[in-house]
């Protein structure tokens, strides 16, 4: 018997929201009998339809801990503290049994299955018309996507797995390879890129749509996958690049997002835009105007710079960078896990930045001279003597004291994606595909400064600051001139490095592929260290080169550089290509 809790349906209440809500079971539920109803009692109508959407991604939100766990401390820039237990420590040296929890896959599969029981109901909707086409269309391609997301992550950490489609009574069926044979991560991907791409509904959800609402104080717009940065991912993986590239573009030009072509929230919104220098009311790397000389000039909080994307409330500039984020509400499950995982007030303090993340940040120039990367002091802080990540903390930490405000309100958010990360895999993708000055600008100073070749006064940019001679989807005009006047679509695009402050990496002529993707990986490390991105650009780049040594070294070098006697070890180990985990639960 299946059931849903069912409470303030039509104005989507805040429990309900930030709960999670059992779109499938099999056994009869404990519950008031006035808020839970069977199978019969549901899915009649579009209310009914957003009940489960937004049940899937309470639940979805429980994978909150797992996601980052797996996807960064497997990696180079995440390391364990002394608090740390067994398990934890294992996955960091790559040395995890089946009985390990967190590297457990059935929480993915069980969402899934979720998702593929919610799918099956949708098309019983449709056939007995208790909902528009449209509405239908919208709904099925969000949970259609979600599904296709965790099949990725399952592919990223387990290589090998089972594609299952059905909605089961009993999730443990999936262990039984005679009905669900296990797929490969490259056939795997084949599957997913067909079924995503056949997806009816590819932009965000329309303005009026139901789900489209504020709660809490919080726009709901935001709370959803972004399907083009979906199938993005899925074809840069598969190694599609001009398709890749494609998607991620109409996502950077707000495909779905903007009511008005060439207003103010296209040319500022997704397209790392350059920074207000005057009042550094932006996200880029700033100082106080005059003083950029000052290394106590840095602006450094929650409401400026390039810090404040992580704290900021959903205004007009947190829009320009972030596309997928999902909120935790202290009054509501699931828990906030970040504070657990990386406070030392008021959490367990279980993980931190590695040295090898440390010295990544303590390399790099600033244009000002400063020899650091200043996003690093923000990505982290020494709090009693301890290094803290600090991306998940700002919205709990007190801003000054960066003591709790209220150690009870685990308040915080959990970005899924921003434009920074799809710039840099638009990049990696454009590099791959032939177009290296290009993916060089993204992550640089911006296509209108690399691309335009004169320095005269009052100079005519008609043919400069633009790539128009490429073929779609690398044509950018990003002119900004009045001899004559140009205001390109994207003449407010900057660079990721530039946004930083940085000094650009070096530019020739002879700028191989190889050296570009390097510096395309090196940059993710710099911009979205923690974020849930690193295990899985260094397992594609080592794939795609066929390279063991990419992953391994890093990996390596980060714990060579902690003292871990393990590091050979591993090193060797990931040279054999041994690069998943064991698939049991």
């Amino acid at each position: 018997m299946k059931i849903v809790s069912i409470k303030s349906l039509k104005g989507l209440s805040v429990a309900l929201l930030f709960g999670v809500m059992a779109v499938s079971c099999n056994k009869t539920l404990d519950k008031n009998p006035e808020t839970s109803l069977v199978a019969s009692q549901v899915y009649r109508n579009v209310f009914d339809a957003d009940a489960a959407v937004i049940g899937v991604y309470g639940k979805f939100m429980g994978l909150a801990k797992q996601y980052v766990i797996l996807n960064e401390l497997r990696a180079d820039l995440m390391q364990v503290t002394d608090n740390a237990d067994a398990d934890l420590r294992a996955v960091s040296t790559h040395s995890t049994t089946e009985a390990n929890p967190y590297i457990n896959p059935k929480d993915f599969y069980s969402l899934i299955n979720n998702c593929n029981d919610v799918l099956k109901n949708f098309d019983i909707m449709l056939k007995d018309n208790k909902f528009k086409l449209s509405e239908y269309q919208q709904r099925y391609s969000d949970i259609g996507a979600i599904r296709s997301w965790l099949y990725l992550q399952l592919g990223i950490h387990y290589g090998t797995i089972p594609y299952v489609t059905d909605a089961l009574e009993n999730i443990d069926v999936v262990r039984d390879a005679t009905k669900y044979p296990m797929l490969p991560f490259d056939q795997l991907l084949d599957s997913l890129i067909t079924f995503t791409n056949a997806l009816p509904y590819k932009l965000p959800y329309a303005p009026g749509t139901s789900l489209i609402t504020t709660v809490d104080g919080s726009l709901t717009q935001r709370f959803f996958i972004e399907k083009n940065a979906l199938l993005g991912d899925l074809n840069l993986w598969k190694g599609n690049y001009t398709a890749a590239a494609t998607y991620y573009r109409a996502l950077m030009e707000g495909s779905g997002y903007f009511l008005a072509y060439q207003s103010e929230a296209f040319y500022n919104n997704f397209k790392v835009r350059y920074a207000e220098v005057v009042t550094n009311n932006d996200l880029a790397v700033g100082y106080i105007r005059f003083k950029e000389n000052d290394i106590n000039s840095i602006v450094d909080n929650n409401s400026q710079g390039w810090r404040s994307m992580f704290a900021r409330g959903q205004d007009a500039i947190w829009n320009w960078e972030m596309m997928w984020v999902l909120p935790f509400n202290a009054n509501f499950a699931p828990v906030n896990p970040f504070v657990e995982l990386f406070s030392n007030n008021g959490g367990k303090y279980l993980l931190k930045p590695s040295q090898q993340a440390i010295l990544n940040w303590n390399s790099q120039l600033q244009s000002n001279g400063f020899p650091y990367d200043a996003r690093g002091g923000m990505t982290y802080k020494t709090i009693s003597g301890q290094p803290v990540i600090m991306k998940y903390l700002y919205n709990y930490l007190n801003e000054s004291s960066l003591l709790p405000t209220n150690p009870l309100l685990k308040n915080g958010q959990w970005f899924l994606n921003r434009a920074a990360a799809v710039h840099l895999h638009f990049a990696e993708a454009a590099n791959r595909d032939g177009r290296t000055k290009l993916a060089y600008a993204f992550v640089n100073n911006g296509i209108q400064a690399v691309f335009d070749t004169s320095s005269a006064s009052g100079r005519d940019v008609t043919n400069l600051q633009n790539t128009l001679s490429y073929p779609a989807p690398y044509n950018f005009d990003a002119r900004n001139g009045d001899f004559p006047r140009f205001r390109g679509d994207w003449h407010r695009h900057n660079g990721i490095r530039s946004r930083a402050r940085l000094n650009r990496t070096p530019l020739s002529d002879t700028l191989s592929v190889i050296d570009m993707e390097n510096s395309i990986i090196n940059e993710g490390a710099l911009e979205l260290a923690y974020e849930g991105y690193r295990w899985p650009d260094l397992l594609r780049v080592a794939l795609r080169r066929d390279d063991p040594s990419f992953i391994a070294d890093k990996i390596y070098n980060k714990l060579l550089k902690e003292g871990n006697p393990a590091a050979a070890t591993v090193r060797a180990k990931l040279m054999r290509k041994e690069y998943y985990l064991p698939f049991k639960w």
